[in-house]
């Protein structure tokens, strides 16, 4: 099977694994931030395709994505879809 976004996410991927950013940094970089925990408080998860996750906000039922780092796990970069 043919995935065209392979390429573009295994580069992202890299870029964030390479040196994994700790909360702090995290935040300053892409404002809210979320271990695992906190990310299934408050969304649910529909998809993972790394470093992404496609997610639908439990408060109001916005679907959108984060992406997300392997360790330590946080998700953080939160963009709701349109439509």
């Amino acid at each position: 099977m043919n995935d065209p976004t392979e390429t573009i996410r295994r580069e992202r991927l890299a870029e964030i694994n390479i040196v994994p950013g700790s909360r702090e940094a995290l935040e300053a970089k892409y404002g809210q931030v979320w271990d695992t925990g906190e990310l299934t408080e408050e969304f649910q998860a529909i998809g993972f395709m790394a470093p992404l996750v496609v997610v639908r906000r439990r408060s109001d039922g916005v679907k959108g994505s984060l992406e997300f780092q392997g360790n330590p796990r946080f998700y953080f970069n939160w963009q709701p879809h349109n439509g």
